[in-house]
């Protein structure tokens, strides 16, 4: 792959993911060749923002089960990959809500999937960054402040939507 950090955008980036998902489905790379292009992948925020929205997505279900490749790749960027695992979990546990609210089972059910693999994820890296972005977020959703709150401003939580946020990080922290 070229160099990420000038040329990859987001949609390459979810492109390159749906390929390495095809192919790691298909048995053609091997556990160093995952690790290695995952690891390129989550350097910049364009490369990992792409491939958490289509591995945490995907209909497969390689992302219930995240092989020792993925799992040391996500390591690799452990400031960049905390942040994006706390934010897609906030995200999730918001969008249940709102699905919910709509009367959209299947959307709820994809948003709950995204959920509990994002939950997973953050088991498997251990990433001590993650409870420092949790307790952040925890903070700007109860408070109304903080390093989070243009995060939740961005997307207009409600009262509803940041308590299950919070309900969904104090386990992290």
């Amino acid at each position: 792959m070229a160099n990420p950090q000038v040329s990859l955008t987001f949609e390459n980036a979810i492109t390159l993911t749906q390929s390495i998902l095809v192919q790691m489905e298909q048995g053609s790379l091997s556990e160093a060749e995952i690790e290695q292009t995952i690891a390129q992948l989550v350097t910049t925020s364009n490369g990992a923002r792409g491939f958490f929205v289509t591995y945490l997505t995907d209909d497969r279900s390689l992302a219930d089960m995240p092989t020792p490749a993925v799992v040391r790749a996500l390591q690799s960027s452990p400031a960049l990959v905390a942040d994006l695992l706390v934010k897609n979990l906030a995200m999730s546990s918001a969008m249940i809500i709102h699905h919910q609210r709509h009367q959209d089972a299947d959307l709820t059910q994809g948003s709950a999937q995204v959920q509990r693999r994002t939950i997973r994820l953050i088991s498997l890296v251990q990433l001590a960054e993650v409870r420092d972005y949790a307790a952040k977020l925890v903070e700007s959703a109860t408070t109304g402040a903080g390093d989070g709150q243009a995060f939740l401003s961005r997307w207009g939580y409600d009262a509803e939507q940041k308590a299950a946020i919070c309900k969904a990080l104090i386990p992290l922290l």
